[in-house]
């Protein structure tokens, strides 16, 4: 199963990463009208502390070209510490091979900027449902674990 339904999609939790804020601020609100959980931050630094102090966020959409920490470097720093959060690269024509080397070090795909909205929504669909997959192998193998002391 690669998609999730428009009911499933309300239950996504986003996290947008761009120094761009007016093109932030304009998904953002479009994705709300979808009922999806969107929130933004504008920095690389600020997308880590964002994380740890609200858990559970599904997916990252994280710009390569920023000031200061740049999305690849976000990019490893989300891995080391939440890495079951998926990562989306968003990058402009000049920096698709920035994006690709993200891909290497562990993100789920990438977008070019300007992004088209359906197509954002089933990259996101996709990268959230690898996750939801993989959490629930985690919890069977913890419930095996848990099961096979008891015997």
């Amino acid at each position: 199963m690669n998609q999730i339904s428009q009911n499933e999609m309300s239950g996504m939790k986003l996290l947008f990463v761009d120094d761009e804020k007016g093109f932030v601020d304009t998904l953002i609100r479009r994705l709300e009208r979808r009922k999806i959980d969107a929130r933004a931050v504008y920095s690389g630094n600020d997308a880590i502390t964002f994380l740890a102090d609200n858990k559970g966020m599904d997916l990252v959409i994280l710009d390569v070209k920023m000031p200061g920490m740049d999305g690849i470097e976000t990019l490893k720093e989300i891995k080391k510490q939440f890495p079951l959060t998926e990562v989306i690269m968003l990058t402009g024509h000049a920096t698709v091979g920035s994006a690709i080397d993200g891909m290497k070090l562990g993100a789920f795909d990438y977008l070019t900027k300007p992004c088209d909205l359906e197509q954002l929504l089933e990259k996101s669909s996709a990268a959230v449902v690898r996750k939801w997959n993989q959490e629930e192998k985690i919890q069977e193998a913890r419930i095996q674990e848990i099961c096979g002391r008891r015997v």
